[in-house]
């Protein structure tokens, strides 16, 4: 190995130098930095974070309190581990830290920075969300597209009763997802219940958030950038390939069908679908005069074809795994639903206000299983002073969601069990939401940057759990039992289970209730 040593002191000499003419220069009136582990020599404290970032990051944290500061090669990184902490960013000091610093994926996968997650806050991004907003995810949008939601976990359960066999669950529910928000997006069906399309997909879902999640050393020590130390951006760049081959195909498609008099994507819903308004803005621009790319389409269908499935169908599955765990709650479940719906028909989104226990069910999923246990990263516009703290210009923010809803200040000595009963009335958390504004439970995020699709997502979760647990009883392949049930989890920019939950559906309903008539099918 080459020595390093005269490297790193050509750059530490002068660094130390420059830092004390500006203490001097300052007269130490200053707020000190936060405190932190030290560091390797060039990549910092990046060989620190292991196969599992949340959990080192949360273990540092009862060592350096819930804001402290690494260094990831030449970048500063703040952790916030607390929801105290966690508002102090996200609330008070929102604005400055509403842009993403720079990054391998948003660039090579994302089409650089072209895309709605990634890209830059200003007036692009706003007109990006607002769109999204308007077309699918606005009360009114919503409400109108119920029947689509419905329409998809019917043909879920349809292939469930009549699969007879043990089920990938994640695989089921997220081709169910990934249908009922293409059927919005592009008024038609993206994928069978069945298939190696649906299941490459899921596949190419899975390693993009695998590879996003992934801290790559070219992004924090830009000198190190072109030797792809991890192959990270190498594979980054052929899952780019496939996915905007995907990406071309489809609105390809809904250019030819609407060329032919169609309504562009096939009639899978009514009005007018969000392809079809992005396509008409590359045509000409609206009376904001926003006008569109391509480029601009591939990269908003990329996020919600991923961060909107994705998220929710590991959710589902983490919640089915920890009911199979718990049976005596899978049962008060069960008899919840059975006294709101009965066993003569299917759950509608109209029943889940009258599902406590469920939406309680949820929201503790959503707490032990954020879907998202390291926040996407946020960066600091200009130096700010934080519980104390200088958190300098420039600094990358993290918020450690999993720590926080893993915090025995805010859930007790028991933050680490599955016990939905808290979220119930007379339990110790009643009340607590989980759309940005109890930073005890930020699943979503908070502020500007909150999740888009925030309130489908809920949704769509919420629905499809109670539409399994409903309609079914679960039981593990032969030799696997409830209390043995594999946990452990997969680390990615989601919070995957490392091995798929795998199990058989039986029937518990009325006959009637299996036969679903579908709007369009």
């Amino acid at each position: 190995m080459f020595d390093i040593l005269p490297i790193c002191l050509s750059i530490l000499l002068p660094c130390v130098f420059l830092f004390y003419c500006r203490s001097m220069h300052r007269g130490g009136r200053s707020r000190p930095l936060p405190p932190g582990p030290r560091g390797w020599p060039v990549v910092g404290n990046l060989p620190q974070l292991g196969t599992k970032p949340h959990r080192t990051l949360q273990a540092l944290s009862e060592i350096y309190g819930p804001l402290f500061r690494l260094r990831f090669g030449s970048v500063d990184v703040v952790v916030a581990a607390s929801a105290d902490v966690a508002s102090q960013f996200l609330r008070a000091q929102d604005a400055n830290f509403s842009d993403r610093p720079p990054n391998s994926g948003a660039e090579h996968v994302a089409y650089n920075y072209q895309d709605l997650v990634f890209a830059p806050y200003g007036p692009r991004w706003r007109h990006l969300r607002k769109l999204c907003s308007v077309h699918l995810f606005s009360a009114k949008a919503l409400g109108d597209l119920r029947w689509v939601r419905e329409g998809e976990i019917g043909l879920l359960v349809r292939a469930l009763v009549c699969g007879r066999n043990p089920v990938n669950v994640g695989q089921a529910v997220n081709v169910c997802a990934t249908n009922a928000l293409a059927r919005a997006m592009l008024g038609r069906r993206v994928f069978e219940e069945e298939g190696a399309a649906s299941g490459e997909f899921k596949e190419m879902v899975v390693e993009l958030m695998r590879l996003a999640g992934e801290f790559n050393v070219g992004d924090f020590v830009p000198w190190l950038r072109w030797l792809d130390l991890q192959g990270v951006v190498e594979r980054m760049k052929r899952l780019h390939r496939k996915y905007d081959e995907m990406l071309d195909g489809i609105i390809e498609e809904h250019r030819r069908a609407k060329a032919a008099g169609g309504r562009g994507g096939g009639g899978g819903g009514k009005g007018r679908d969000l392809l079809s308004v992005l396509i008409e803005l590359t045509e000409k621009p609206d009376d904001e005069g926003g006008k569109l790319t391509d480029t601009n389409i591939k990269a908003l269908l990329l996020n919600l074809f991923t961060a909107g499935t994705d998220t929710s169908s590991s959710t589902v599955e983490w919640a089915l795994a920890e009911l199979i765990r718990h049976p005596a709650v899978l049962r008060r479940a069960q008899a919840e639903l059975d006294v709101a719906v009965g066993k003569a028909r299917l759950v509608q989104e109209a029943d889940l206000p009258d599902l406590p226990l469920l939406q309680a069910v949820v929201k503790e999923t959503f707490r032990l299983h954020p879907s998202t246990p390291l926040s996407l990263p946020r960066v600091a516009s200009e130096a700010c002073e934080v519980g104390g703290f200088t958190v300098p210009k420039g600094a990358t923010l993290l918020v450690n969601v999993w720590a926080i809803t893993h915090d025995p200040s805010s859930w007790g000595p028991q933050a680490a069990e599955f016990q939905p009963d808290r979220f119930l009335p007379g339990g110790a958390h009643e009340g607590v939401d989980l759309r940005g504004n109890d930073f005890e439970l930020i699943p979503f995020g908070a502020g500007r940057r909150i999740c888009a699709g925030m309130s489908l997502g809920i949704r769509m979760v919420q629905l499809m759990t109670a539409t399994l647990v409903h309609a079914f009883d679960w039981r593990l392949p032969e030799g696997q039992t409830p209390d043995k049930l594999d946990m452990e989890e997969a680390y990615g920019l989601t919070l995957q289970r490392a091995a798929p939950l795998t199990a058989l559906p039986v029937p518990r309903l009325l006959a009637e209730a299996y036969d679903i008539e579908l709007c369009c099918t």
